[in-house]
């Protein structure tokens, strides 16, 4: 039934078979926008991931006080719910800088770890790799393919719309025209 349009028939009228070439037009351009578009975001920030995976290194750094009553961090893929505890590392320009960083509960002052440096030697947080990596990359390019998606699908929605309101019109003169013979034929 949703393809009478296409159909050849005396009930058919112009405005239907333009309707369904409006909805078709519509429904190609939303999937090429859509997919043209959550391309070229994925391949955005699959790029800024690698930059950053790039800009970023593993230093080693020295716990300076003891991890048995410092606050929980949070757990994510790269901490596995240790604490948040005061730590010591070396920039690359050679000095000696003091951070907080993600350590395991109940370490002890003067244990050896792990942190991620950016190139002037601040702490940030792990690039993320993986499945964390590939999930970021798929969800901007679903985002932004149903963000650009939606402007057309509302544009040939609002076209149909007016296209109905144009049909009915045209249905109501006709009926103005036709409704007095018809009346006779009832009442007469």
């Amino acid at each position: 039934m949703r393809l009478w349009r296409w159909r050849r028939n005396p009930l058919r009228r112009r405005s239907d078979l333009v309707e369904a070439w409006v909805l078709l037009a519509a429904l190609v351009l939303a999937l090429s926008a859509a997919v043209f578009a959550g391309l070229a975001a994925a391949g955005a920030v699959d790029g800024a991931l690698a930059e950053r995976r790039d800009r970023t290194r593993t230093v080693p750094a020295v716990l300076i006080e003891d991890a048995a009553h410092a606050p929980p961090a949070p757990v994510s893929e790269h901490g596995d719910g240790g604490v948040w505890a005061p730590v010591r590392w070396t920039a690359p320009d050679g000095t000696g800088r003091t951070g907080r960083a993600e350590v395991e509960s109940g370490s002890e002052a003067g244990t050896a770890v792990t942190v991620w440096t950016d190139p002037e030697g601040r702490l940030v947080s792990a690039p993320p790799d993986g499945a964390e990596a590939r999930f970021q990359v798929v969800m901007a390019g679903v985002t932004i393919g149903v963000a650009a998606a939606g402007p057309v699908l509302l544009g040939g929605r609002l076209a149909r719309s007016r296209l109905q309101r144009r049909r009915l019109a045209q249905w109501e003169a006709e009926w103005r025209l036709v409704e007095p013979s018809w009346r006779k034929r009832m009442t007469g």
